[in-house]
C-alpha cells in the first residue's frame, strides 16, 4: 500500500515509516520539520509540509496515490498543553480535521490515528481498559478524545475507516540504531535521566516525590518504539482485511515509576545519574498502565521488548553514539 505518514520525521512517524518499508509498504512521509528532523527521514519520499496547507496536501495525496493515512503530526507535550491549550486545540484538532476532510475529498478512506493514553485522565483502575471511561486531566489530552469521537462521526456518516492506537509511553530505540528520540526541547523521562547520567545536562527533574505509589514517584507503562512501529503496520493491514473501526491500548501491561527508570539508567552509568526532586506538573496522573490485551487479539500484535533494561538499553546505546544531535 502506498501510504502517508504524516510526522513521519519524527519519533515513532519514523520508526513506523521503517516497519512500512521493511513490512513491503511504500511509505510517503509528511513534515513541516518542525519537530521532526531530516536525517530521521529514510525510507520513502518526502513532501515539506503542514496539514494547514490543504492545497499541497490534496496534491501529495493524489500525485502519489495515497490508499491510507497514518497520523502522528501533533503536538505532544501535556504540561505544555496546559499552559497553551490555544496551540494544542488548533494542530491536534483543526489540522486534523483539515487532513480528515482532505483525504475524504481525495477518496482516501483509511486512517491510522495516534491518539493517547492521556484520554483516560485519573484511572478509575488499573490496568486500563479501553472501555475505562475518558476523562482528560489536560488539554493535550481532551484533543485527542476530540479527534476520536470525529472519527467516530466520520466513521458513520461517510464511511471512513480508523484505528485509534492509544499509547502509553513511547520509549526506547531503534534496534539497529539508525533512528532515536531527539525532542527540542526534550520532555520525555527515559532520555531526560540518559541525558544527565551522560552529563549532557545537569540533573534530572523528578516531577512529584509524594504521589500514591510504592515510591512516591509516578508509575507509567513503557512500551518500546519497534513494537509501536509494528502495532502501527498491523493496524493498517487490518484495515485494509476490512477490520472494523475500533480505539485500542498500545502498552505492556507493566509499570515502572520515574525511580525506577533512573535506576535502570544507573546501571549504565555505577549509578551516577543527578536528580533532584520538584512538584507535580499539572494534568499527570499518578498511575497509566494499560490493559493491551485487545490491540493482541484484534491485531495479533504482542510487545517483543518488554523489559525496562532492554527499553533503557536500546536508548543509552543510541544516545552515547549521538553525542552532536
Amino acid at each position: 500500500m502506498r501510504v502517508l505518514v504524516t510526522g513521519g520525521a519524527g519519533y515513532i512517524g519514523s520508526q513506523t515509516a521503517k516497519a512500512l518499508a521493511q513490512a513491503g509498504h511504500e511509505p510517503i512521509v509528511y513534515d513541516d520539520l518542525s519537530s521532526g528532523h531530516r536525517w530521521a527521514v529514510k525510507w520513502g519520499a518526502s513532501v515539506e509540509g503542514d496539514l494547514a496547507d490543504t492545497r499541497l496536501l490534496a496534491t501529495t495525496l493524489n500525485a502519489h496515490r495515497i490508499e491510507a493515512i497514518l497520523h502522528f503530526a501533533a503536538s505532544i507535550q501535556v504540561s505544555e498543553s496546559v499552559e497553551n491549550p490555544r496551540k494544542y486545540f488548533w494542530n491536534n484538532v483543526v489540522n486534523t480535521l483539515r487532513l480528515l476532510d482532505t483525504a475524504l475529498d481525495e477518496g482516501v478512506q483509511a486512517i491510522v490515528f495516534s491518539s493517547s493514553a492521556a484520554v483516560y485522565g485519573i484511572p478509575q483502575k488499573v490496568p486500563i481498559p479501553e472501555d475505562h471511561p475518558t476523562r482528560p486531566a489536560s488539554p493535550y489530552g481532551e484533543t485527542k478524545l476530540m479527534m476520536e469521537r470525529a472519527l467516530g462521526a466520520y466513521g458513520a456518516a461517510y464511511r471512513l475507516r480508523w484505528v485509534a492506537l492509544r499509547y502509553f509511553n513511547a520509549a526506547g530505540a531503534d534496534p539497529d540504531g539508525e533512528l532515536g528520540e531527539e525532542h527540542h526541547p526534550e520532555s520525555h523521562l527515559i532520555p531526560l535521566v540518559i541525558q544527565a547520567a551522560l552529563g549532557r545536562r545537569p540533573h534530572v527533574e523528578v516531577f512529584g516525590a509524594d504521589y500514591p505509589t510504592p515510591d512516591g514517584t509516578a508509575i507509567r507503562d513503557y512500551i518500546h518504539i519497534a513494537d509501536l512501529a509494528d502495532a502501527h503496520v498491523r493496524a493498517l493491514e487490518y484495515l485494509a482485511r476490512g477490520g472494523e473501526s475500533v480505539a485500542l491500548n498500545l502498552g505492556t501491561g507493566t509499570g515502572h515509576s520515574v525511580r525506577e527508570v533512573i535506576a535502570a539508567v544507573g546501571r549504565f552509568c555505577d549509578g551516577k545519574v543527578p536528580f533532584r526532586d520538584a512538584p507535580r506538573r499539572a494534568g499527570d496522573p499518578p498511575i497509566l498502565v494499560a490493559d493491551p490485551a485487545r490491540a493482541m487479539e484484534v491485531l495479533n500484535w504482542k510487545p517483543k521488548h518488554t523489559g525496562l533494561d532492554s527499553i533503557v538499553a536500546s536508548a543509552w546505546k543510541w544516545h552515547e553514539k549521538n553525542s552532536e544531535l
